[in-house]
């Protein structure tokens, strides 16, 4: 780790990425704290808001303004997005959580508070990460098919948010459980599993604090697959409490892999989700790691 750079002779040179649709805080609130932040230690700044179809207009900005550092205010999606445009890129990434979940940084350990969040953006070390390319699509985080991904589809749809929530489509889920058939191909071997779902993992837990990944390192060039088995709906909360207390790795209905790269084959279609993102049904998955392709800023 090192500590962010600070560019000679002149300010520092911020963009600011704010995603208005993510769940805690009002674009208004969000922009005077960044602004009245900036103008305190003299920042050169800009602000922008995100729409739809945001990429090709970040790009842009970030080719017009040419900012030493950018800060994303908004949640998984919104980062993931920024992991993709940042993809290979020497400008740093701070986060701002203001999504439902923000998994990813709290993974970083990124202050909740906008003020603190905004503190570190200035103070903070850098830190290089690996990526994951599953499909077209980037991922800097967590994805899954199976029950977890079905979960995240419930949850896109409900107004509500929060663990409860989340707990609550959990529940309804374990009626309709799903067992899969899964061919696995990792680093050229060949496996057959049988499953409700497997996670991607770059990280190590989710944005409620459950640890899906105990093994998980952002920095190792490599990702987890993680496993989890048919089981019996009695054993519902003993998994569940496994994960909350980092011990998943403990189960008998868990089997985790780590890998660089994997291809994995369902014998039925299943929800694809990437950092909260729901992306369809789908029976094959292509997953590589992109080492050391991203730099963040943490505290």
């Amino acid at each position: 780790m090192h500590k962010a750079a600070e560019p000679a002779g002149r300010p520092l040179r911020l963009l600011f990425i704010i995603n208005p649709r993510s769940g805690r805080g009002s674009e208004k609130v969000i922009s005077g704290l960044i602004s009245e932040y900036a103008k305190k230690h003299s920042w050169d700044f800009r602000i922008y808001s995100m729409s739809e179809n945001d990429e090709n207009a970040i790009k842009a900005e970030i080719d017009t303004f040419l900012p030493d550092r950018i800060a994303a205010a908004g949640g998984d999606g919104t980062i993931s997005l920024m992991a993709t445009i940042l993809n290979g890129s020497s400008i740093p990434l701070s986060i701002i959580p203001t999504g439902s979940a923000n998994g990813m940084a709290k993974e970083l350990n990124i202050p909740s508070r906008i003020e603190a969040a905004l503190e570190t953006c200035n103070r903070g070390n850098t830190k290089t990460i690996d990526l994951m390319r599953i499909n077209d699509k980037t991922c800097i985080h967590l994805a899954d098919v199976g029950l977890n991904a079905r979960v995240v589809k419930r949850f896109e749809k409900d107004p509500k948010r929060g663990l409860l929530t989340y707990a609550r489509h959990l529940f309804g889920e374990m009626f309709l459980l799903k067992t899969y058939t899964f061919r696995i191909v990792i680093d050229g071997v060949k496996i057959k599993r049988k499953g409700v779902s497997i996670t991607f993992a770059n990280a190590s837990k989710y944005g409620t604090g459950a640890v899906i990944n105990p093994e998980g390192k952002l920095d190792d060039g490599k990702f987890e697959l993680v496993i989890i088995k048919p089981f019996p709906g009695i054993k519902l909360l003993s998994i569940a409490w496994k994960m909350f207390v980092n011990r998943l790795h403990t189960s008998d209905y868990v089997e985790i892999i780590s890998c660089r790269n994997a291809q994995v084959f369902s014998n039925k279609k299943t929800t694809l989700q990437i950092d909260g993102e729901v992306f369809g049904k789908v029976k094959e998955i292509g997953i590589k790691s992109i080492p050391r392709a991203l730099t963040v800023i943490i505290p």
